[in-house]
């Protein structure tokens, strides 16, 4: 059965979407612990991120590198926080969150509540700044 995550890869559910490669996917976290929290997603539906095979683990970690940076150039941080949680959804993914202070890595705090508008021009300035890396 298809997780959420191939069901938004394939456009089947809707998603702010900020970058994309042949195997991954990432968009913005419609319950965001800071402004800019993107998940990270392998195309490739495997549940557990230390199954992937060594090639794509690889390329998964430089694919956020890549992104970090592009979402340090968009919003206000001190720095980015990963996070590889798992539990939640069977699809291997990574959570990229901007930090200020180490309570923006805290999951039990409430999300952030952002605008329609705010998660479309957030996507897009991270978008814009991820086509220049």
């Amino acid at each position: 059965m298809a997780t959420i995550f191939s069901k938004i890869i394939k456009g089947e559910i809707p998603a702010y979407k900020v970058a994309e490669d042949d195997h991954f996917f990432a968009f913005l976290d419609i319950h965001p612990l800071s402004t800019g929290h993107t998940l990270v997603v392998t195309k490739k539906e495997v549940d557990y991120v230390f199954d992937l095979d060594d090639k794509l683990y690889v390329r998964l970690f430089q694919f956020c590198r890549k992104l970090g940076r592009a979402i340090e150039k968009s919003v206000e941080c001190k720095r980015i926080g990963m996070a590889m949680v798992g539990l939640e959804i069977p699809h291997a993914h990574i959570h990229l969150i901007p930090l200020n202070s180490m309570d923006d890595m805290d999951f039990k705090r409430p999300p952030l509540q952002l605008s329609e508008e705010e998660f479309t021009a957030l996507a897009g300035r991270i978008a814009q700044a991820f086509s220049h890396f």
